[in-house]
């Protein structure tokens, strides 16, 4: 299956560019108090770490709306000011420093100060993002659809398109966001017929981590299935660095995106010779700081083991105190049960070096074939590791 991305407008988030084929941006929010400036910038740098590219912050009052700046100044990664209703918050953070921010220019109030902000945010080339949330929406659209429609949703984001549109502003992205799912397609597939906005996708509300991981996947993967998103935030109740992993978990499903290790591992069954699911999450915890993309394989036996991992790049495979090392399919190594996790960092390791060498990202090419390097010997990666 070949997914064909919606055509749609190109705007600049900081560095990063939204839309137009550009390719699929993670997001996520902080979950710290704005005012903390140092324990802001902390969680910014963790989440960036593991992939986050644009970040939000909930800007509460003029205190948050300054202090915006000051972390704009230090973060890794661009900042998008989170705020309601109060005008002047945003223009404090316009003045002082951020990428974009996100605003409903109805909740604003008149004309004039939806005005004053979209001449500062020209006067910057910022972007504004229209956050509509079937949880908020306007008392008179309720009325006439009865209850957050997908059309009323849509109809509300049209309106605060317009008020923007009215000054002539068009550097915008759009998202509308429900905790149900399909009201959530439905909107995201209504409002990508009606205009050429970028869309920021996401479900809103998803829950806690199991289950809304689930709930992102199943919606978000459809409306990118469908060539539809061009950024994506995941929102569970949970560590937002799950968030990010989640998203990008999301995107390498479906080949919009490469980065880092892809483990992939067997299910388990009688035949288990070692402690698959601890060893799995061990290396990918141990191998999460990796950018460059690689499949590897960790299988609990050796009946299937090559078989089944002969799509990856490296593998291992559990035996009754002695394992298999395999490349490309093919057995290197028996080696003791023991130092497999080992062997396996070490050899990762030793092709990330590679890869950063010979100035690759990653073991494959955009076709998918697989990229030649050397392979250090087994004996000595076990040598140097005891």
């Amino acid at each position: 299956m070949q997914i064909t991305r919606k055509k749609t407008r190109r705007i600049m988030v900081g560095s990063v560019p939204i839309g137009d084929g550009a390719p699929v941006a993670v997001q996520s929010m902080t979950t710290t108090d704005t005012r903390d400036i140092e324990g802001t910038l902390a969680q910014i740098s963790a989440l960036a770490e593991v992939g986050c590219e644009i970040i939000r912050l909930a800007v509460v009052d003029q205190e948050a709306a300054e202090a915006v700046g000051k972390i704009h100044k230090r973060s890794p990664i661009p900042v998008i000011a989170d705020i309601h209703f109060d005008y002047h918050l945003a223009l404090t953070v316009i003045e002082g420093g951020v990428d974009g921010v996100r605003i409903n220019p109805g909740n604003i109030g008149s004309q004039t100060k939806i005005r004053a902000i979209v001449e500062r945010m020209k006067d910057r080339g910022l972007p504004i993002r229209i956050g509509v949330n079937a949880g908020s929406l306007e008392r008179d659209l309720l009325d006439l659809y009865g209850h957050p429609t997908p059309e009323a949703m849509v109809e509300s984001a049209m309106r605060h398109v317009a008020l923007l549109e009215k000054e002539n502003f068009q550097d915008i992205k759009i998202s509308l966001k429900a905790s149900n799912v399909l009201d959530t397609i439905d909107a995201y597939r209504l409002a990508s017929e009606k205009c050429d906005y970028p869309l920021h996708i996401g479900v809103s509300e998803a829950g806690p981590l199991l289950s809304g991981t689930v709930k992102s996947s199943v919606g978000l993967g459809y409306l990118l299935a469908c060539g539809i998103g061009d950024t994506i935030r995941v929102s569970l109740a949970a560590d937002p660095v799950e968030e990010v992993k989640v998203a990008w978990g999301i995107l390498k499903s479906l080949g919009l995106r490469k980065r880092g290790v892809n483990v992939i591992a067997c299910p388990t069954c009688g035949r288990l010779e070692i402690d698959v699911v601890g060893l799995a999450s061990r290396v990918e915890e141990r191998l999460a700081h990796v950018q460059e993309t690689m499949d590897i394989s960790i299988l609990g036996c050796v009946v299937n083991g090559i078989g089944e991992g002969k799509e990856a790049d490296l593998g291992i495979a559990g035996g009754q105190g002695v394992g298999i090392f395999f490349e490309n399919g093919e057995v290197v190594k028996k080696i003791p049960s023991q130092d497999l996790e080992e062997l396996l960092i070490a050899q990762v390791e030793k092709k990330v070096d590679m890869m950063k060498k010979a100035g690759i990202s990653g073991l494959r090419d955009d076709q998918g074939r697989r990229v030649s390097l050397p392979m250090a010997p087994a004996e000595a990666i076990i040598a140097e590791k005891s």
